[in-house]
């Protein structure tokens, strides 16, 4: 499995506070590691919005979007609900 990071989620990391930096950075570690293990960390919160389009969650509030397609996973943004939904509308 590769991993990539679109510009789009660089700029939103860049924004976000060190604490939630590392939420990101742990969040996409266990990420990895159910994609090698194929075991689900509890907390991951792995969700499918549509399509190849998944999320997983960082605290209540906060997610990670990435696309999932054979052997690659794109992560596009961090970000709220209300910004993921308004990224999904838009394609």
């Amino acid at each position: 499995m590769r991993f990539n990071f679109k510009t789009s989620f660089y700029r939103c990391f860049k924004k976000l506070s060190p604490f939630k930096q590392k939420l990101v950075l742990e969040a996409i570690d266990k990420l990895k590691v159910f994609y090698e293990t194929r075991q689900l960390s509890l907390g991951l919160g792995l969700k499918n919005l549509r399509g190849n389009y998944w999320e997983i969650r960082l605290s209540l509030k906060d997610r990670v979007l990435f696309y999932l397609s054979e052997g690659n996973i794109s992560f596009i943004l961090v970000g709220n609900h209300d910004e993921i939904r308004r990224y999904l509308k838009s394609l």
